[in-house]
């Protein structure tokens, strides 16, 4: 097993950040993403505990305390969409229009 020093990846982490053209933000809010994704997709909170790894449920609860309004959840799917596979087509007027 391969250990990788934690500044290490916080750097690479960043660097990435910076070439994809994303706001950088904390490597562990990352997690808080991954959960209010897996919350607007309707994933069961017992799987995204496990993805999460989190050892209670009344953890990932807490995280799934915001549960995401309509919009959000449109301009999720617009977004999943856009990044599916990583194509280049042009988004259809009705996709445009969910917002």
């Amino acid at each position: 097993m391969v250990l990788i020093e934690p500044r290490n990846f916080n750097r690479e982490f960043n660097r990435r950040c910076d070439r994809a053209g994303v706001r950088t933000i904390r490597v562990h809010d990352t997690r808080h993403t991954c959960a209010s994704l897996l919350a607007a997709m309707d994933v069961h909170p017992r799987i995204a505990m496990q993805i999460l790894r989190h050892s209670e449920i009344a953890v990932t609860m807490e995280v799934y305390t915001h549960v995401p309004s309509d919009g959000t959840r449109r301009a999720l799917r617009k977004l999943g969409k856009a990044l599916d596979g990583g194509s280049k087509r042009k988004p259809k007027k009705k996709d445009r229009q969910e917002l």
